[in-house]
């Protein structure tokens, strides 16, 4: 029915609520007769309208929420945070030991380096100094010479 077909209601007319009594399910002779809980036929209920119109149907339950999951104990991003600082942790010991091996290492080739001229040079002074007499070298004997005029006279 259309709202311009609708018979004029009053406002404070009272709505009737009928509460059938629902019909037993029909049960085949041969089948043995199980009495029924009676929670688990469903309420049906029926409205009469402003209008003169009777519906009829079940009662819906309203929906329950789920029951919200239990929170741990300790959250997973404290968790997240102590792991990270043990795994920084064992990061900066590595980098301590990983320095301390370089400055050892810097300091024994410092050293192998300071050994290495120590004896090189001293080989070279030996062979510069030594006492023994000359052999094969060329002896240059320098006497006094005069240059006059672009002109070497010994």
């Amino acid at each position: 029915m259309y709202p311009e077909q609708a018979p004029h209601v009053p406002a404070q007319q009272v709505v009737e609520v009928h509460q059938p009594t629902p019909l037993p399910p029909a049960v085949p002779a041969a089948a043995p007769v199980v009495p029924a809980q009676p929670g688990a036929v469903p309420a049906v209920a029926s409205i009469v309208l402003p209008d003169g119109r009777v519906v009829t149907g079940y009662a819906i339950n309203p929906a329950q929420p789920e029951p919200a999951a239990p929170k741990p104990a300790v959250s997973r991003t404290a968790v997240n945070v102590a792991l990270g600082g043990v795994g920084f942790l064992a990061v900066c010991g590595g980098l301590i030991l990983l320095t301390s091996f370089i400055a050892a290492l810097t300091a024994f080739i410092t050293q192998l380096i300071t050994l290495a001229a120590v004896v090189f040079g001293g080989w070279i002074a030996v062979q510069i100094f030594s006492a023994s007499g000359h052999q094969g070298g060329t002896t240059v004997n320098i006497r006094k010479a005069v240059i006059k005029r672009n002109k070497f006279y010994s």
